[in-house]
């Protein structure tokens, strides 16, 4: 079911969930709870969901006894390498509640560009999904480079929306909507909906933020969700904390309209270099 408004993500066949390493590391690793429970809540209703997931370096900090992000890349990797490990050993932890288990899924912006291996990680998250199985998936950050990055986990999850043909994508940030200015500044407002092709110049939506745990901000998610809007998927951007109500198809978030001239999706969106807006 293509869907054209918010209200209508909980009849969706298929959503994709990206959440972001703020969201769910240090003491926020509770919110891992949460969405799981949410998204137990809608295959329930019938609703395929892959979860995009942002984390791993920022889990393994505390392990690893490093005060923030590294900077370099080989400490980023191993960062990577162990906090995999934990944070789908949090995710499985979590998923036993509901008897459902995850499927850990890595890709770099290379396999995204091969249409060899375009076409097998479509095959596997399809067949996870088919075997009951929650897919999770993450950029490859062990053997990625500076070179061949997706940018951030907005884009990865609006170039995995549009892979598996899903019907929408909701992208999960620390506040309940966008703004059109930073949410602290004074006048600022809530953002309701964006139509397919408004224009955005107007807003401002401030620059990547780069902090301890995690690359992104309300740029990087204006850039995916226009992204996979333009491709025929509605985007809904709100907070981790709503993702229930997310998925119910409640009245909350940003909604991206999706492009009602797209043609049929084959998994083959382009890589265009990232732009805020």
């Amino acid at each position: 079911m293509s869907v054209q408004d918010r209200s209508q993500i909980s009849g969706a066949g298929r959503v994709v969930v990206k959440v972001g390493s703020s969201s769910i590391s240090g003491e926020s690793h509770h919110r891992i709870e949460t969405i799981v429970d949410a998204i137990a809540a809608a295959r329930g209703r019938g609703t395929d969901v892959v979860l995009v997931s942002s984390g791993a370096i920022a889990t393994a900090l505390p392990f690893l006894h490093l005060d923030g992000r590294p900077a370099d890349l080989a400490t980023q990797q191993a960062a990577a390498a162990v906090g995999q490990n934990l944070l789908m050993w949090r995710y499985q932890t979590s998923l036993d509640r509901h008897a459902m288990l995850g499927g850990q899924v890595l890709l770099t912006a290379g396999d995204l560009e091969n249409a060899a291996h375009r076409a097998n990680a479509r095959r596997a998250v399809d067949r996870l999904l088919g075997l009951g199985v929650l897919p999770i998936v993450n950029e490859n950050d062990t053997v990625a480079t500076h070179e061949i990055r997706f940018g951030d986990n907005d884009r990865l999850a609006a170039l995995v929306a549009d892979l598996i043909g899903a019907d929408a994508l909701i992208l999960l940030s620390d506040i309940e909507s966008l703004y059109t200015r930073p949410p602290s500044d004074p006048g600022a407002e809530a953002i309701r909906t964006v139509g397919y092709g408004d224009d955005l110049a107007q807003f401002e939506f401030g620059s990547v933020v780069v902090n301890s745990v995690g690359t992104g901000g309300a740029a990087t998610k204006a850039s995916a969700a226009r992204l996979a809007a333009a491709s025929g998927i509605g985007v809904l951007v709100t907070s981790a904390d709503l993702v229930e109500q997310a998925l119910s198809g409640a009245d909350i978030g940003t909604w991206f309209a999706p492009n009602p001239d797209a043609p049929v999706r084959s998994g083959t969106m382009p890589l265009p270099t990232v732009s805020p807006v």
